[in-house]
């Protein structure tokens, strides 16, 4: 019967533990959707009347900042401790940097999501694509394929086999092979 009570007594602390665990990882969603600085934060007041932001509507503000909170989580930023956006050398060094079609070694085949900077109207045999993400992709195929211009529409590169990417445009069919340059 002893035994019985030890080995109770030595499961005791798994209750404990769980909600231990279930509280640190409140704690750490709970820090990281509050690290994010709104415009008005992070803007000195000369900065926001400069850029015309002091025009905007509370309603069209609290989008914009919507907008970038979305965009900053969707893109893995990650802000320094003291909650202000830092140089880009800052941000290099605190994310890691997304790598994926540049090498051979890179881990991640994860697809890409992002938007092509510009308007667009297809591509040509030789095109490069310049996206949102900073990420530069180049047509790696022959072919051509024309649409009636659009700007920056979103695309989607995914991985494929033997190393390749292939390139789509949210709303077509048409897939293109693309080897990143940046």
């Amino acid at each position: 019967m002893t035994h019985l009570f030890k080995m109770m007594n030595k499961f005791s602390f798994l209750p404990q533990t769980l909600a231990l665990v279930c509280g640190l990882m409140l704690a750490v969603s709970s820090q990281a959707s509050q690290s994010f600085s709104s415009l008005e934060e992070r803007m000195t007041g000369r900065e926001f009347r400069e850029t015309g932001l002091y025009k905007l509507s509370d309603e069209e503000l609290a989008a914009l900042n919507r907008w970038i909170r979305q965009r900053s989580l969707a893109e893995g930023e990650v802000m320094p401790q003291d909650g202000q956006p830092g140089t880009s050398a800052d941000q290099s060094a605190a994310a890691p940097r997304d790598d994926r079609g540049l090498r051979e070694t890179s881990a991640s085949r994860e697809p890409i999501r992002s938007r092509i900077v510009g308007s667009f109207t297809g591509w040509r045999g030789n095109t490069e694509f310049e996206l949102e993400n900073g990420m530069v992709w180049r047509q790696a195929e022959v072919g051509t394929f024309a649409i009636r211009e659009v700007e920056n529409p979103e695309v989607v590169i995914r991985p494929g086999m033997f190393g390749a990417w292939r390139l789509q445009v949210e709303g077509y069919n048409s897939r293109v092979r693309v080897e990143r340059i940046r």
